[in-house]
């Protein structure tokens, strides 16, 4: 699994499932694959440092990957080094015959890398750097807890809460509807999930939904919605849902989502970066494609492709589809621009042109539940304890 998300083939999340679903291992067993994977992503730019000095450049990707499995636990973990030596290069008998000797010498011999900003943080540079620009003084302490696992936060009926607490989860108070969720079975199996009383979000991304005020009875474009998280909460909350996508594929997994939940919504294909023909709304969300660097924690894989450049190209994009929304939106109506990313060219950069060429178009206020850093055209949710880093701004269309 590991392999073949650090050769930039898969992301860990579908991987995992994938992989996971054909294993049948233990509930712990699955736990503990699930933790060196994630954990082995979230620290990746430490351990590769650790391993550096040990390693060929022409190592192969299999052998690279269960070194820094190893060297996760061994230095992150602190599992007893012997145990760690002992364990992989039993395994690399397995799979990887004479290259054993090569995994036992390295295993044996790594250590922690000379401490800096990066190693300590996992992170490099120009992206603390990102991170301190978004977050000032409270940049840290995102940066740390980015490297911790994501817990659980699931929205949740009150019939939701009281089948999970009946089976034995943990359901504490998180924000709203949203609650952070220990489980005491697989959630799929779980009989809140299965009867459509819970649905998986991160309370930053739930937050797009609340920003856009009281929709009940009001017809609402859901711009970019993807898999129809959004499009989902939308209904709940009493709004009529038209759901807009570039991919189709990405409609069948909503419709069914939609149908578990016993939710109703309208979707549509179409490439936003020109407008769509679509009637306008008085409501309209663009959850808008983005780098996600804000979903770190969830996604620590993405930390390993990002370059300022695809920063840079994503805003781009994301100029040209606020453009598309705004065409949608009634005089006097509102727009919500949404990207789950810290950088500033995502979020203010995108901002600030939109409004400097758009003069019907103002910044109006926003309350969210979820603690924030608030600027001069939004919010940006402060990601810390488990939270998304998202970038939130509403928009007024002066009548």
């Amino acid at each position: 699994m590991l392999a073949q998300v650090l050769i930039g083939e898969r992301f860990a999340a579908p991987t995992l499932d994938e992989a996971l679903s054909k294993a049948r291992l233990s509930t712990r067993d699955a736990g503990l694959a699930t933790h060196i994977v994630y954990g082995s992503l979230r620290y990746h730019l430490t351990l590769e440092r650790a391993l550096q000095p040990l390693l060929r450049s022409n190592t192969q990707n299999k052998v690279k990957a269960l070194l820094l499995a190893g060297a996760f636990e061994k230095l992150i973990l602190e599992t007893p080094g012997h145990a760690v030596v002992n364990e992989y290069v039993n395994l690399a008998k397995r799979d990887f015959g004479r290259l054993s000797g090569l995994v036992n010498a390295v295993l044996r011999r790594v250590s922690a890398p000379t401490p800096s900003a990066e190693t300590e943080l996992s992170l490099p540079g120009w992206l603390i750097t990102a991170f301190e620009n978004a977050y000032g003084e409270g940049a840290e302490a995102v940066m740390r807890d980015f490297l911790q696992p994501s817990p659980l936060w699931l929205w949740l009926t009150g019939q939701g809460v009281r089948d999970l607490e009946s089976e034995g989860a943990a359901v504490e108070p998180g924000f709203g509807d949203v609650y952070r969720v220990t489980l005491a079975k697989p959630l799929r199996a779980s009989s809140a999930f299965v009867r459509g009383e819970a649905q998986p979000i991160n309370p930053a991304s739930f937050a797009a939904v609340e920003a856009l005020g009281d929709v009940r009875g009001e017809r609402v474009l859901d711009l970019a919605g993807g898999a129809g998280v959004k499009a989902a909460m939308l209904a709940a909350r009493g709004a009529h849902v038209t759901s807009v996508d570039v991919d189709a594929r990405k409609h069948k997994a909503a419709r069914e989502n939609l149908s578990r939940l016993r939710l109703q919504a309208e979707f549509l294909d179409a490439d936003l970066r020109e407008a769509p023909r679509i009637e306008g709304a008085d409501f309209v969300l663009l959850d808008a494609p983005c780098t996600g660097s804000g979903t770190l924690r969830a996604h620590p894989e993405i930390k390993l492709r990002l370059t300022p450049q695809a920063v840079e190209e994503m805003a781009a994009l994301q100029a040209q589809l606020l453009q598309s929304a705004a065409s949608l939106v009634r005089p006097g109506g509102s727009l919500l621009y949404s990207v789950c990313s810290v950088m500033e060219h995502e979020g203010p950069g995108v901002l600030r042109v939109f409004l400097q060429r758009h003069p019907e178009f103002e910044a109006s206020g926003l309350s969210i539940a979820v603690p924030s850093v608030q600027d001069k055209f939004g919010v940006r949710t402060l990601a810390v304890g488990g939270l998304d880093g998202f970038y939130l701004s509403k928009l007024r269309r002066l009548p």
